[in-house]
């Protein structure tokens, strides 16, 4: 898995590509607690280049929802597609969380 952070805007922007698992989660909850540490807790998941998302995934992209909603904030994701809009699909997690196409969605929002 990789991160990579920029700012936009007002919004920080995390893109995540490759595999978001039990594996990488820790990592992945490391990296937002850091983000929002710094004072940024209005976030875009950019999930486009994201292949595939798990139970502990999920886990992860709730708890940073929640953590930036408790600091004023709010989390969105964009660019959800294949098995992972599949997975926020049948989770029901894009009914929780606000679900943009794109990044450019997301950020005129």
């Amino acid at each position: 898995m990789e991160i990579n952070t920029t700012k936009t805007n007002d919004w920080t922007v995390v893109a995540v590509s490759g595999r978001l698992d039990t594996t990488s989660a820790a990592e992945f909850d490391s990296k937002l607690q850091e983000v929002m540490a710094a004072g940024d807790n209005r976030l875009i998941l950019d999930l486009s280049r994201l292949e595939y998302v798990s139970s502990a995934g999920l886990r992860s992209v709730i708890a940073a929802a929640k953590a930036a909603a408790s600091r004023g904030g709010r989390l969105s994701c964009c660019g959800l597609s294949g098995v992972v809009k599949k997975v926020f699909d049948v989770s029901g997690f894009t009914t929780l969380l606000p679900v943009f196409e794109s990044l450019d969605d997301a950020l005129a929002k």
